[in-house]
């Protein structure tokens, strides 16, 4: 009853129109509204036009000008729509007063994201973060998703009782709020799980990367090729929204733990940031990231900067990360390149769907993870059994032999244990 209406089921063909109040951004906003196109057409919805409208200043009531909401409600109609979306985050009262004038569907940029992940999310803890965010954006716009809110009612029976000349509106907002309160329990319920199984990853001193980045960078992909799995990796915004953990084997022998994460988007709503915490702190208690960029994708560079001010947004500035430069076999002139390799340091040339560049990655990998390792040669008394199976627990044993009393035992050692087994190096 309380849920975002499903409208993009009900849509065939929607102009896609964003309002510009600075003509110096003309490029800016003509690519914000091209992605948009991209996440319409996601939800299988017809995209018609798309219009890049100016104004001179915000206004309150439309947040263009009166006669500027005229042209573009004349031209929905002349090209047959029934929905207009904006790119522009439009406030509740924009919203009612846009569809009062046009009589179709309105929505904007945040309805669509939260429609999308609606129909992406798999695992109970993703369900949960897109039902808490979704309740959050229809909370104050229930007066104009259903006409019976202005009716009022007694102190009748029922499920949901109220007093003398109350609302049906306050009814269902005091029940969402009810739904919402409902849901974060769950979410805590769901992240101290998930914290429990993080303490079990650290007791271990497993060391753990989290692959960040824009949406359809290809994070899937790149996590399917180095870990052999089959996590769903499609041509598609937001094909990914729950993490997934895998571990590899790194060239030095030790095992890493690699996190695919949600993808980013430029103006993402600040409130799927907040609801998708839980999921995204896997990059902020990361060792280090790994930060996948579309290198065929002309916007690079902006969604770079989209993915480091998400980052921030999150506390995980200053992270140690790896660049990767993917899906190089889609450039076909190398200035292109070279120019993103000028831009951005220390990056790495690699197409996971052509398992190029993916060695260099491992290594660097490797490096990144220097410290936190040693390889020894160890020789071990066979009567001290407990420091052989503390090797064998603890650490990556890479050979053993036997020379009289002894055992020699190769093994690549975490620091957490290294203290403890100094005085048996032998190499």
């Amino acid at each position: 009853m309380f849920e975002v209406r499903e409208k993009p089921e009900m849509v065939e063909r929607a102009l896609l129109v964003r309002l510009s109040f600075n003509r110096r951004e003309e490029d800016a906003d003509i690519s914000l509204l091209e992605e948009l196109e991209e996440l319409v057409s996601t939800l299988g919805v017809g995209v018609v036009s798309l219009e890049l409208a100016w104004s001179r200043a915000m206004h309150r009531k439309y947040l263009c000008g009166t006669g500027k909401a005229a042209e573009i409600v004349e031209l929905a109609h002349a090209h047959e729509c029934d929905c207009i979306v904006f790119d522009n985050q439009l406030a509740p009262s924009q919203q009612r007063e846009w569809e009062e004038l046009a009589q179709i569907c309105v929505i904007d940029r945040e309805e669509v994201i939260l429609d999308i992940f609606a129909q992406r999310a798999q695992t109970k803890e993703a369900t949960l973060q897109v039902e808490l965010a979704r309740m959050q954006y229809a909370l104050p716009r229930m007066a104009r998703m259903w006409g019976h809110l202005d009716r009022e009612g007694g102190a009748g029976g029922g499920g949901a009782s109220r007093g003398m000349g109350e609302m049906q509106v306050e009814v269902d907002r005091r029940l969402a709020r009810k739904r919402i309160d409902r849901i974060k329990r769950e979410l805590a319920s769901v992240r101290s799980q998930r914290a429990t199984r993080r303490k079990d990853r650290e007791k271990n001193d497993t060391p753990h990367a989290a692959i960040v980045g824009y949406t359809n960078s290809g994070k899937s992909t790149l996590l399917n090729i180095l870990s052999g799995s089959d996590i769903m990796a499609k041509d598609m915004l937001f094909a990914t929204l729950d993490t997934t953990t895998r571990s590899i084997e790194l060239p030095d022998g030790q095992t890493l733990l690699l996190t695919d994460t949600v993808g980013f988007v430029r103006n993402l709503p600040h409130r799927l940031v907040e609801a998708f915490k839980a999921t995204l702190e896997e990059a902020v208690l990361a060792d280090f990231l790994i930060h996948v960029l579309d290198a065929s994708d002309p916007r690079a560079l902006e969604f770079f900067e989209t993915t480091m001010h998400v980052l921030n947004e999150l506390g995980a500035e200053g992270k140690p990360m790896i660049t990767v430069l993917n899906k190089i076999d889609k450039v076909e002139d190398s200035k292109v390149l070279d120019n993103l390799q000028e831009k951005l340091e220390d990056t790495i040339l690699l197409s996971a769907k052509e398992s190029l560049g993916l060695d260099e990655l491992r290594q660097q990998c490797t490096v990144m993870l220097a410290d936190r390792v040693r390889s020894h040669c160890y020789r071990i008394p066979q009567s001290r059994g407990d420091l052989s199976a503390i090797l064998h627990k603890e650490a990556k044993v890479m050979s053993t032999e036997y020379e009289g009393n002894d055992v020699l035992i190769t093994a690549i050692v975490p620091a957490i244990i290294a203290g403890r087994m100094a005085e048996f190096i032998c190499d």
